[in-house]
């Protein structure tokens, strides 16, 4: 097998070839600080000095990654020895082809606290920009992931007290697959976290093909004028957030279709770019790549309503805050648009403001004040442009604009099969496609390359049939209940013990409010019945009846079943509509009312997407579990914590598409597919809806990408998975029982364990948001591995990854299968097993009278502590609290919670006073240093110095027990942070 040396020396040579210069003399942070001040003096046309040289280092090296990137693109200012200001650039930021670009492999960066070796990285005028990993064939690019995350979570890592802190994007790559990513600060690194904070990309060519080797990756990826231009064209520093992007390929590849198309004039165009695949930012960067255009006069990005138009422009500012502004009125928008201020050049806006500007008959004649805009250049990017184009604006636009040019984005294009005929005046009736529209496809990224890629996920459809011979008509009170009846069955399964949250889409404003009263008095009447029933929170939201509400009319230009409702007994629509936002006020202690409809629509979307906060920060009360809705939030909405879709509402083509997606944004190993529970049997018009927008070659057939494999399918795999790990327990002479993983011998045997049952959990966490699963199928399911011991596999899971994981950090595994294992915890994190949840178990089991439903005995709770990853910090001290707390009284929750606080303090400082009795130090002056430590959440260094100072040690063994004793801190620090950001004790230097 080639090894990883010999694929570097591979590597590298491939490198040279691509013209980069080899410096095999740069192995230490010292070369590498020389070679830098050799480029920078060249490039800034200056000799410093010594001292000035060393100042000036000291003043770009930067712990903070987002603003060293941004020295790295900016023109700066150093004052130099005699005074005189020195203008300098750290890169060619103009012609960035034009820097000098070198190689380097094995660097070495030895710190106090840290000791890291790095594959390759690339220089660009001497500073590093991009490290790469390589591993072996058959080892996961997330171990190289993990080395990266592992690297730079240890104290006083290179990253932050070296030219390091100027990495843009890693390179992992084990040659078969390649990957990268932004660099950013450690709380956006947290590959233990939810994940969504860590894009990963797989380069693609324009026909999204991938390269099939890490030679072809070099080629296309590693030129040096692509990789400039990717770098200084195609990252994005979000400005928000304080964190970096890249724009991924198809993006890229958009973008540049639609400069060159302006470059050239070659007049319109659209982009077929699939829903959840990141068309803000694409049209983003287009509109301020734009910006820099001498030739174009403005570019105007246009939505089509009014909470778009809200949403765009604050994605767009949190990308660059302050690049638009709020557009209040339609005069404010001809203000800006005859503005010559630079910061108006790039405008958000929506169709219908455009619409009365270009209005002749406007009594305040804006058309005419617009003359001098007559002849300029204008370009126009639509969002969603089959919703918004396909009316008289798009004439009004081409008439007085003639010079115009006119793109637009969509994710679901019309073509004939789902155009519908359109009146033109003095025309016959006519089909109006996107490309009759915009003229031609400069770029296609279909839902099925997005799958394939794994930038959204596949859907989990279930055609749900009612039980019994007769099936209710649907829209009926008979057909409602029983749909009502499954959501409340099922929608614990679908949302992963509500994780998640789900939308319902109703056929009218009717059939919500019938719904919603359902609902209400069914849960209302169940709570009576069965103290044990959890209600689900309902939140219901439809438009008002406009009555000459300018915004509500703009709301509905793209709700047409909703204005259409409207017409019919407005007054009453009114009333139930009132009565809900009162429902909602009384349940979530807010004063929404009709008459600022929007203020409420905006809470209801809020706290749909605020369903990722963990229940300590965002209480269950707090919570939409589901949302009744006619045509709102069932297209632009989007939400990572929104998976289930239930459907009693005739979809087809675009609207179908449409409406499933809102569900499929990717999160984590715990959100495997988007779930769609169709109540109207439409299996005929999804199938025809997946032809439509597949986007494939003849003969393929589209629903084996789209739609998760069935459920006997995934039963059988998780069969398979079950037999092979009771296949390796008996390799080991062991039976398949949780307590026998305590006696497998060795570090091999241990992660071997960890790699199979880590597939029998993803295979289960699969199958149980399954809502189609038949009884018989239930019941093998339970056969197969019991809950029980599932849930004590669980816990021996994270027990033996937990301490294989701190082994790889500390290099104390030794065996090169250990060494690349790739460990799991969000497969194990349970939305239901929290802190909150664990302390009402245990004090319901010391209080008499508790139904039995609801007492667990102490060691099924200390058990379930062991089997989530949500608790994996407290999970001990836990256990240990209530394993010794009396049991000849009962406990309320308060005096849990107030016992297990006093109970860790009286731990915390017994092994603080441990501590300090080991390393010679008093304990009040150690508890002084840690208290201080976790109120500013950042080590000092300086105090941890003169704590040891005393014992009067030699600066190389105060180092080294400076770097011991730390080593123990540091995880009790984390321990007692309580989740807190953490990114200064992993900062510490």
């Amino acid at each position: 097998m080639v090894n990883e040396q010999q694929i570097e020396y591979g590597f590298i040579g491939e490198l040279t070839r691509l013209k980069y210069i080899h410096r095999p003399d740069i192995h230490d942070n010292v070369a590498l600080e020389r070679n830098f001040r050799e480029k920078f003096e060249a490039l800034n046309r200056v000799k410093l000095s010594e001292a000035e040289f060393s100042r000036l280092r000291d003043e770009i090296i930067n712990p903070d990654v987002f603003l060293a990137s941004k020295t790295l693109r900016g023109r700066n200012t150093f004052i130099r020895e005699d005074g005189t200001p020195l203008n300098y650039t750290l890169v060619n930021i103009k012609e960035w082809c034009k820097n000098e670009f070198e190689v380097v492999n094995q660097l070495r960066i030895t710190t106090d606290k840290s000791h890291h070796r790095y594959d390759v990285i690339l220089l660009i005028n001497g500073i590093p920009v991009v490290q790469l990993e390589l591993k072996t064939l058959g080892v996961s690019p997330r171990r190289a992931m993990q080395q990266i995350a592992d690297y730079k979570a240890d104290p006083g890592n290179g990253y932050t007290n070296t030219l390091l802190c100027f990495v843009q994007l890693f390179i992992v790559s084990n040659r078969e697959r390649t990957l990268y990513f932004a660099n950013n600060r450690t709380q956006h690194f947290n590959f233990a976290a939810d994940e969504q904070f860590l894009p990963v990309y797989e380069y693609a060519d324009l026909d999204n093909r991938k390269p099939t080797s890490l030679h072809e990756f070099a080629e296309q990826f590693l030129a040096k004028c692509s990789l400039a231009e990717t770098i200084s064209r195609y990252m994005v520093l979000v400005e928000s957030e304080q964190r970096l992007l890249v724009m991924r390929p198809y993006q890229i590849y958009a973008v540049k279709a639609i400069v060159d198309c302006i470059h050239q004039n070659r007049g319109n165009g659209y982009i077929w770019h699939t829903t959840g695949s990141g068309k803000t930012l694409t049209s983003f960067k287009a509109s301020t790549l734009l910006k820099d255009n001498p030739d174009i006069e403005k570019c105007l990005f246009v939505v089509d309503r009014k909470d778009l138009d809200r949403q765009t422009r604050e994605e767009f500012n949190k990308f660059q805050e302050g690049c638009v502004e709020e557009n209040t009125n339609t005069e404010t928008l001809v203000r800006r648009l005859l503005s010559t201020d630079y910061a108006d050049k790039v405008i958000v806006t929506t169709i219908q403001k455009l619409g009365l500007a270009l209005d002749q008959n406007h009594r305040k004649e804006y058309k005419k004040r617009l003359q001098p805009l007559r002849d300029k250049r204008v370009v126009f990017i639509f969002d969603e442009c089959h919703r918004s184009q396909f009316g008289d604006n798009h004439q009004a636009i081409k008439d007085f604009f003639p010079k115009a040019q006119l793109f637009g984005f969509t994710g679901t294009p019309i073509f004939e099969q789902n155009a519908t005929y359109t009146q033109i005046e003095g025309e016959e009736k006519t089909l109006k496609t996107t490309e009759d529209i915009f003229q031609q496809l400069l770029h296609a990224y279909t839902i099925t390359h997005a799958i394939e890629d794994k930038n959204v996920l596949r859907f989990h459809v279930d055609y749900f049939k009612p039980e019994g011979k007769t099936k209710p008509k649907p829209g009926t009170g008979l057909a409602q209940a029983k749909v009502m009846e499954a959501i409340l069955q099922k929608h614990d399964a679908a949302t992963h013990q509500r994780r998640f949250n789900a939308i319902l889409a109703t056929q009218s404003i009717s059939d919500a409010i019938a719904y919603y009263r359902l609902f209400r008095e069914v849960q209302q009447r169940r709570q009576v019945d069965d103290p044990d029933f959890l209600p689900l929170n309902i939140a219901c939201v439809f438009s008002p009846p406009a009555e000459g509400n300018k915004d509500v009319q703009q709301l509905q230009e793209d709700l047409q079943q909703e204005k259409q409702d409207n017409q019919q007994d407005p007054e009453g629509k009114k009333a139930a509509l009132t009565a809900i936002i009162a429902d909602y006020n009384q349940q979530y202690g807010t004063n929404h009312r009709l008459a600022e409809f929007d203020l409420y629509y905006q809470d209801v979307q809020q706290r749909i997407k605020d369903q990722k906060w963990p229940l300590a920060d965002f209480p269950r009360r707090e919570r939409i579990d589901l949302t009744i809705v006619v045509d709102m939030l069932l297209t632009g909405f989007d939400s990572k914590y929104l998976n289930t879709l239930y459907v009693d509402k005739n979809l087809r083509h675009h609207g179908l598409i449409q409406a499933f997606s809102r569900t499929n944004r990717v999160l984590n190993a715990t959100k495997p597919a988007g779930n769609i529970l169709d109540f109207r049997q439409q299996q005929p018009a999804v199938d025809a809806a997946i032809g439509l927008f597949a986007g494939l070659k003849q003969g393929e057939d589209p629903k084996k990408i789209w739609l998760v494999d069935p459920a006997p399918v995934v039963l059988e795999r998780y069969a398979q998975a079950v037999e092979q790990l009771e296949t390796f327990m008996e390799r080991q002479g062991l039976t398949t029982d949780p307590g026998q993983v305590n006696n497998l011998h060795g570090d091999v045997a241990r992660g071997e364990f960890v790699e199979k049952f880590k597939e029998v959990q993803r295979l289960r966490t699969q199958l149980d948001q399954y809502t189609d699963l038949a009884a018989p199928e239930q019941a093998q399911l339970e056969a197969l591995l019991p809950t029980d011991d599932l849930r004590a596999f669980r816990g021996q899971y994270l027990e033996v990854a937990k301490d294989l994981r701190y082994k790889q950090h500390t290099g104390g595994a030794g065996h090169d299968d250990v060494d690349q294992l790739d460990f799991e915890f969000v497969l194990f994190a349970s939305a239901v097993i929290d802190y909150d949840y664990i302390v009402g178990l245990m004090a319901a089991s010391t209080t008499p009278g508790t139904p039995k439903k609801q007492k667990m005995t102490r060691e099924q709770i200390i058990g379930l502590l062991g089997s989530s990853a949500n608790l994996m910090d407290e999970a001990d001290d836990l256990a240990a609290y209530f394993t010794q707390l009396p049991t000849n009284r009962g406990y309320t929750e308060a005096e849990i919670r107030e016992g297990y606080e006093t109970f860790k303090q009286q731990q915390n400082a017994a092994e603080l006073a441990a501590t300090a009795a080991r390393y010679g130090l008093a304990p009040a002056a150690l508890t002084a240093f840690v208290q201080g430590t976790l109120e500013r959440l950042i080590l000092d260094a300086d105090q941890l110095r003169d704590l040891l100072a005393p014992l009067g040690l030699g600066w190389k063994a105060r180092a080294a027990q400076e770097s011991k004793l730390m080593a123990e801190l540091i995880p009790h620090l984390k321990k007692l942070a309580h989740g807190r950001d953490i990114s200064g004790l992993n900062a510490y230097e």
